[in-house]
């Protein structure tokens, strides 16, 4: 007796940039599929690249048109994406018109001339635009039942998968209408767009809502529509596999001697650090030196800027002695600038990703993460920080020693490492600040936080010279820390889960070393009570140091943090 053997389905490439990851890895062939949303989302500009993207002369495509959207109208406008292909269209690509059909206000006219052309043409790819206006626009689409439309839509599902075609049902609906419209049952895969607006910037989401037979990759993505078409930022980057996985040993020089004898040796290899400090301390500059160090040791760099064009920048490091321009000239470093208009973070950091890929580079500088927030559209601020922990993991997952810098305003009744919270994301943190000492403003520098190494915990004077940052003496005999702080262990566990208090961060310390659990869980481990224990988990998703999930009719809790080393 042979052995059964497992069903294999081909993926088909969608053609559209990110898209193939997030639904899983492909499009099923011969999948029903529909595609969702509101006026103006990009759905016709989305089905057109697909079919652009797979039909061909032994596979043709199929495009039937109906009421709205008569095939020349539409034509003349895809036709100014870089996807279209004007020598496609008659020869692998067909329009058909479906709007008298419509007007006869008969839906079995309608699927009977979708199976005339079809069988006249054995498409390998159909899409029926807008099958929405299809069901309304007869007359009679109020009076049928939803046994009946279920019936139309099963007929036709049948009749296309039978004929081995892929199959794209495009519509307006609302997410409301899920529950009782038949065509969701009926539809393998459903694709849902979104447009947003919030003060003056207009921001595009695409959601995987079902994907018969894989993984698609939950959640928003943004997308963006350029003059190529549609591209899509995955929430989430690619898995890292375990072998890919790699912890450099040893440590990186960030190009200040003095700095590397203070965190014990330089930054240890694959650690993401943060430097933080008021305008003018210095912080563009250490990022620039950390940069030239890595690549004069044959290690290759990318910085990501936002508050400069990389002209400006590149010039102005030549001024203090660092050659960055030559660098980027023998392929050793790669300078990104990252200012569009509703920028998300997903965007940025997957340029960012795509970069250090394609340069094999072992440093990155982001320089700065106030100037990052500038540019994202209003409504992607509360994702940062859930974003930046994805593209730190990320990078430091396959080696890459991130840093990235900060401006710290200096406030005086508390101390707060960021305006943003992220303090806690990272490996280690250099801090810089502004001090009054015998009558002069001098900048200070000292190591807060290194994870699992040992540092120095000076506060030393620095300069700012003609050749980097140069760092002097120890400060000695000053003392002015924040109002109730009385120790330098209380100035790190502040800056490491800052807006915090004790019990919160213990029971954060434990869902750390539990890796994920259920309130439940925690509890026992903790000798907590429930409510008491759930009011600190609340305050710890409002803070997003932890993200939550159902999984079997129960609420699992997971860690956004590391615990911080001395």
């Amino acid at each position: 007796m042979s052995e059964r053997q497992r069903v294999s389905i081909r993926q088909l490439p969608t053609g559209v940039p990110g898209l193939d990851q997030v639904i899983g890895g492909g499009l099923p062939e011969y999948s029903f599929n529909l595609i969702a949303g509101g006026p103006g989302t990009g759905k016709t500009t989305l089905v057109q690249q697909i079919l652009f993207a797979n039909a061909s002369p032994e596979h043709p495509g199929l495009y039937f048109t109906v009421l709205g959207k008569p095939p020349l109208k539409m034509l003349r406008y895809q036709q100014q994406f870089g996807f279209f292909d004007l020598d496609k269209v008659d020869s692998a690509i067909r329009f058909v018109n479906l709007s008298q059909e419509v007007l006869d206000e008969n839906l079995s006219k309608v699927l009977e001339s979708i199976v005339r052309e079809v069988e006249g043409v054995n498409p390998g790819i159909v899409v029926v635009d807008s099958f929405r206006t299809v069901v309304r626009g007869t007359s009679k689409a109020t009076e049928i039942d939803q046994l009946g439309l279920q019936s139309f839509l099963q007929r036709l599902a049948l009749y296309l998968t039978s004929w081995q075609a892929t199959t794209f049902l495009v519509g307006e609906y609302l997410e409301s209408e899920m529950r009782d419209n038949p065509v969701f049952t009926v539809a393998d895969g459903i694709l849902w767009l979104f447009q947003s607006s919030e003060r003056n910037s207009t921001v595009r989401k695409l959601r995987v809502m079902k994907m018969r037979g894989q993984a698609p990759v939950l959640g928003l993505h943004t997308f963006r529509i350029t003059q190529n078409g549609i591209e899509v930022f995955p929430r989430t980057f690619k898995q890292i596999e375990e072998k890919e996985r790699r912890r450099p040993s040893g440590r990186l020089s960030t190009g200040v001697a003095a700095l590397d004898k203070m965190m014990g040796g330089g930054i240890p290899a694959g650690d993401s650090v943060l430097v933080a400090g008021p305008s003018g301390s210095g912080k563009t500059m250490l990022a620039a030196q950390f940069i030239a160090e890595g690549v004069r040791r044959g290690e290759p760099g990318v910085i990501a800027v936002f508050e400069e064009r990389p002209q400006e920048y590149l010039e102005w490091a030549e001024k203090l002695g660092f050659n960055l321009k030559e660098m980027t000239h023998l392929g050793n470093l790669k300078v990104l600038y990252l200012h569009p208009l509703d920028l998300s973070p997903n965007e940025a950091f997957l340029e960012i990703w795509e970069a250090t890929r394609q340069l094999g580079a072992k440093r990155v500088v982001i320089d700065s993460l106030s100037g990052f927030e500038m540019t994202l559209a209003p409504t992607f601020l509360e994702d940062l920080r859930e974003s930046l922990y994805r593209m730190i993991e990320a990078l430091t997952d396959i080696g890459i020693t991130v840093l990235m810098t900060v401006e710290r305003v200096e406030v005086y009744n508390e101390l707060r490492f960021s305006p943003y919270l992220i303090s806690f994301l990272v490996d280690d943190i250099i801090l810089q600040r502004y001090i009054e000492l015998e009558g002069r403003l001098r900048k200070i520098m000292t190591v807060v936080k290194m994870r699992n190494s040992p540092h120095s915990k000076d506060l030393r004077i620095y300069e700012i010279t003609s050749r980097g940052l140069v760092v002097g003496e120890v400060v000695k005999g000053y003392c002015n820390l924040p109002p109730g702080l009385t120790s330098l262990g209380e100035i790190i566990t502040q800056l490491a889960y800052p807006g915090l208090i004790d019990p919160e961060v213990r029971v954060l310390r434990a869902l750390i070393e539990l890796r994920e659990a259920p309130a439940e869980t925690l509890a026992q481990r903790m000798g907590l009570q429930i409510p008491d224990l759930v009011r600190a988990l609340d305050r710890l998703l409002a803070l997003s140091y932890a993200t939550q999930e159902e999984r079997e009719r129960q609420i699992i809790y997971r860690p956004v943090a590391k615990i911080p080393g001395q």
